[in-house]
């Protein structure tokens, strides 16, 4: 996700300074319990600023998006569509439930064939997916790098992709299946020019197509 990490994790201000804003000009919902938010909480925010995610029971706030973001999640959107088989179902942008304190929203998923799937959904549960994809963002390399990742194996979502811009912004995508013995991921490729695999389905992407997009 093009998302920058924003730690709420704090209490109201006591200092009266003007350089630093008081409690009373910020939302109530900017200061979390003490346990942190749960997975809910994100329907019941008011105002909550659109794709917020919820990590560590902590709110991450989306940032401004780079153009080779956009390009790169059209095109891996457009192919993973094509390519899925009959019965799966591709979303952009739309949070999974991986526990109590976790709910992220990846930039790409595609949902497994006995997903449940309502039109008044406002996220999925993990047991729903069979493949995330995160494009990183300066912004987001740690998160996306390590700790969803993590998240995500735990949750045992099988299939996991990260795409990051090289030298030249052509997309460069890692791809990990998960090891259910250990509930990690393994790295099974590294793809700079084209994209081939036969699992989770069959696919193949001209990754330099992003010039065209």
């Amino acid at each position: 996700m093009t998302a920058e990490a924003v730690s709420l994790e704090m209490t109201p201000s006591t200092s009266s300074s003007s350089s630093s804003p008081s409690s009373s000009s910020l939302p109530a919902w900017v200061f979390p319990p003490p346990e942190g938010f749960a997975a809910e909480d994100l329907d019941h925010i008011p105002d909550l600023p659109a794709h917020t995610e919820l990590i560590d029971g902590s709110l991450v706030f989306v940032s401004p998006q780079r153009d080779f973001h956009t390009s790169a999640l059209f095109l891996l959107h457009v192919a993973v569509r094509n390519a899925a088989p009959k019965g799966h179902r591709v979303r952009r942008e739309m949070s999974i439930k991986l526990g109590p304190g976790q709910r992220p929203e990846p930039d790409l998923i595609v949902l497994g064939l006995d997903a449940v799937v309502r039109p008044t959904a406002t996220f999925y549960q993990a047991s729903d997916v069979l493949l995330v994809v995160e494009v990183v963002s300066p912004e987001s390399k740690v998160r996306d790098r390590h700790r969803k990742p993590v998240l995500y194996a735990e949750a045992g979502i099988p299939h996991f992709w990260r795409v990051e811009s090289d030298s030249s912004d052509r997309p460069v995508v890692y791809v990990y299946e998960l090891d259910p013995a250990t509930s990690q991921y393994v790295p099974t490729g590294i793809f700079r020019d084209r994209l081939k695999l036969t699992v989770p389905f069959d696919i193949e992407i001209d990754l330099a197509e992003i010039d065209d997009v």
